[in-house]
């Protein structure tokens, strides 16, 4: 066997010609090098880190738990703009559910009623049950519920009500502001 190195100006047509071991690495490399290009997004604001895991306190452990049984049972849930029901939650949708069947709340319907209530709250500072906004498009028009250790809950239009990361590839520049109902 032999060691696989591939020149940066191996033209397309070249990386096909290899042996089917190297085929994928040259296109592996391809992709990663593509990608590589995409990986900045202009007109955000700097990445701030997301918050560390520290232990919960009594009370976010029962507030992330009761957020958890609602999770639980609404995974996978497909997103419907507009939506609030097991039918389909649009992010407001399924946050306005789940406050309410967590903790007997109301909150405001969409994202830009929830922007204008509650206390912003700095990022190092986020509690589970905290609600996350991102900046999507120049306008924040994303929100999801904090879990706890980088975690948050949501109704993503790609694949319905997921949890995600804070510092995942796509919310860690987005991120714009948290929010808390008490």
């Amino acid at each position: 066997m032999h060691a696989l190195t591939l020149p940066f100006s191996m033209p397309l047509a070249a990386v096909y010609r290899m042996p089917v071991r190297g085929r994928w690495l040259g296109v592996w490399l391809l992709i990663c090098l593509t990608l590589g290009g995409c990986a900045s997004t202009p007109g955000l604001d700097p990445y701030t880190p997301a918050p560390s895991a520290k232990p919960m306190d009594a009370d976010s452990a029962v507030t992330a738990a009761q957020l958890w049984q609602v999770f639980e049972r609404y995974e996978g849930v497909p997103y419907h703009y507009g939506g609030t029901s097991a039918q389909g939650f649009d992010c407001s949708g399924f946050i306005m559910t789940a406050y309410r069947e967590a903790f007997g709340r109301q909150l405001p319907r969409t994202t830009t009623q929830l922007l204008a209530h509650g206390e912003v709250v700095p990022r190092n500072n986020v509690q589970p049950g905290d609600l996350v906004f991102f900046r999507i498009s120049g306008k924040d028009q994303h929100a999801g519920i904090y879990m706890g250790n980088n975690r948050f809950i949501h109704a993503s239009t790609s694949v319905g009500v997921t949890e995600s990361a804070l510092d995942g590839y796509y919310w860690r520049d987005r991120y714009s502001q948290a929010r808390r109902f008490e």
